[in-house]
């Protein structure tokens, strides 16, 4: 079970004074190449200080049996985000929080000292519209979308897109993006890297069905 920390033990208002952060959530599970991949062309395409990798308790759009216990999970994401301007955030275990409005409610004080943007991939934003109180996250974080591989159409043409259309900024001016008022959002057409988690855990289901099977 999650202990539920103060915020000040976690998250100091002096990490975001002034800098531009942007906040890449996500279960992880596991984490793996494409998740890297678009946290270093967010450093690049909002020209960004950190990402911070903010590990999600579970995705609740999700069945909870699919998921690695949470130690897995930390260490895997700890591991793969070894770079000198990404940071590992458990904020979501430590906080007692499941939700993304829920999470960033607590965070607000210490993101209003800095210039933030949630990180998301396409297949995400496909389904912001399933979010609990969806509009409410958009109104309270600018939004930077990335494409995926497969998503694109979905993503562009989702509800989220089209109620959110008239706030959508050009790529070109995505640096921009972490100093304006939300809501305000931009989608990203990046080199595609094709790893997922659905793959990677297939992947080990039948290499453990191959295994049992000798």
């Amino acid at each position: 079970m999650p202990y539920h920390s103060p915020l000040s033990t976690l998250l100091s208002a002096s990490l975001v004074r002034g800098r531009r952060i942007g906040l890449m959530g996500g279960s992880f599970n596991p984490p793996h190449v494409g998740h890297r991949h678009i946290a270093e062309e967010a450093l690049k395409h909002l020209r960004l200080d950190e990402v911070w990798w903010m590990l999600a308790r579970r995705n609740p759009l999700k069945p909870a049996d699919i998921y690695a216990d949470h130690a897995r999970r930390l260490a895997a994401t700890r591991a793969l985000a070894r770079h000198p301007r990404f940071r590992l955030v458990d904020a979501e275990w430590q906080l007692g929080t499941s939700y993304t409005i829920d999470l960033l409610k607590v965070l607000a004080p210490v993101l209003s000292q800095g210039f933030c943007a949630w990180i998301m991939g396409a297949d995400s934003f496909a389904t912001l519209h399933c979010w609990k109180q969806w509009r409410q996250v958009a109104r309270m974080i600018p939004l930077a979308v990335f494409d995926r591989p497969g998503h694109t159409l979905a993503a562009l043409t989702s509800p989220a897109a089209r109620a959110l259309w008239r706030y959508r900024l050009d790529a070109a001016d995505a640096p921009l993006l972490v100093e304006m008022d939300p809501p305000a959002w931009t989608f990203l057409s990046i080199r595609h890297n094709p790893e997922s988690s659905t793959r990677l855990r297939a992947l080990a289901i039948r290499a453990d069905t191959e295994s049992a099977g000798r």
